[in-house]
């Protein structure tokens, strides 16, 4: 009989001669069969990750990044604005359903509490004082001050989400969640008086997308790799640019940004209700168009979307960087359109390389500490786990 577990061309030694086995004794009973060993417990199996998801959110940051770099040229070139316009219209609200997807189990035990401090809540406190002290040197601004209370920059995305989840119970609590939800966007774009403090303004204007996001489906998702919806994203968004062409003169694109009342944008209150709904109904086509064109297997950035929080936060760094030194001023040809495709090469290859591996181990104890010295034992969590080994080995 040949050995299985060779490889193919290995040579064998010659079998011994054959020998006679004595006659079976019929009263002895067949040897008891080896029991296998016991599988592991479902909950404790390894969870797959689904590829499409991490490539939403990898290509998501990287038109995140690319937008940043476009910032400087839009007052230059139509183009640039139209395109910016554009992927401004869906990138975060693609960024945020998908977070809220992810967030549906979300609920108050322990151990997603503390998932929620190490993963939102001290990241933002670690990014908040790195950001103020690098905005003092490369800013040359010594008085900036540190504030818990006015994200900077990219750090409203943390805080928001902090805020979103922490509300999840209640959105899966009521009736209608998604009419809810943008009735308090609307109201939020009409009221002032919110003020900065913790980006309220678009913590609530942006929620929409993270509550459709809390009640999507895998089946959802499903529908979107039929060949009519693929097809219907192209004339989607080749209509937003378009449009997007049209209102650049026209258009305040700080509409997208959603962290302003309509007051603050200089417009009537009445365009709030409006503005809101338009932006809204815009935003999720181009959303559906965009996860309809991720591709659904796994290729070459997959892994990359494991680090996307990493790219998001880290490249906010060198996007602000290159306008505090005066970069796309002192070098004139970024603003031609071949400066521009330069531009969004160079955004790209850095989010991508912020997304890496060796960067994730780098900067891992500022992303996602453990500090389990900073938490009280859960007896409720020592007791499954108890369990869920004396399962395993009896």
């Amino acid at each position: 009989m040949t050995n299985s577990l060779r490889p193919h061309g290995y040579e064998r030694s010659p079998l011994p001669p054959v020998q006679e086995s004595p006659p079976r004794d019929r009263t002895r009973q067949p040897a008891p069969e080896r029991a296998a060993p016991p599988a592991a417990p479902a909950g404790q199996r390894p969870k797959q990750r689904d590829p499409f998801f991490d490539n939403a959110k990898y290509l998501a940051i990287v038109l995140v990044a690319m937008g940043h770099s476009w910032e400087p040229l839009t007052d230059g070139s139509r183009a640039a604005e139209a395109l910016y316009m554009t992927v401004y219209a869906f990138h975060m609200p693609a960024f945020i359903l998908i977070s809220g997807y992810f967030s549906r189990s979300f609920d108050m035990r322990p151990d997603r509490l503390k998932r929620l401090i190490t993963g939102v809540a001290v990241p933002y406190l670690l990014f908040e004082v790195a950001y103020t002290f690098f905005k003092r040197w490369a800013d040359d601004d010594p008085t900036y001050d540190f504030s818990l209370l006015d994200p900077w920059y990219l750090t409203w995305f943390l805080i928001a989400l902090f805020v979103w989840r922490m509300t999840t119970p209640i959105w899966k609590l009521i009736r209608w969640p998604v009419p809810v939800a943008l009735a308090v966007a609307t109201l939020a774009s009409v009221s002032p008086d919110i003020g900065d403090d913790l980006d309220l303004q678009r913590v609530l204007q942006f929620l929409p997308f993270f509550v459709i996001g809390l009640h999507l489906k895998p089946e959802h998702f499903q529908r979107l790799r039929r060949r009519e919806v693929r097809l219907l994203a192209v004339p989607a968004f080749l209509c937003a640019v378009a449009v997007a062409y049209w209102a650049g003169p026209r258009m305040n694109s700080a509409w997208f940004y959603h962290r302003d009342s309509v007051q603050e944008l200089g417009a009537p209150p009445w365009t709030g209700p409006v503005m809101t709904l338009a932006l809204f109904g815009c935003s999720a086509v181009l959303v559906i168009g965009f996860l309809a064109w991720v591709p659904r297997r796994q290729t070459w950035f997959t892994a990359l979307g494991a680090g996307t929080l990493y790219g998001y936060l880290l490249h906010g760094f060198l996007a602000k960087g290159s306008r505090f030194w005066g970069w796309f001023d002192e070098y004139r040809w970024l603003h031609t359109p071949l400066g521009a495709i330069v531009v969004s090469v160079i955004a790209a290859a850095v989010v991508t390389a912020l997304c890496t591996p060796p960067v994730q181990r780098l900067f891992r104890w500022a992303m996602e500490p453990r500090m389990a010295w900073a938490f009280v034992k859960d007896p409720a969590e020592q007791a499954r786990r108890r369990s869920g080994a004396g399962a395993a080995t009896g």
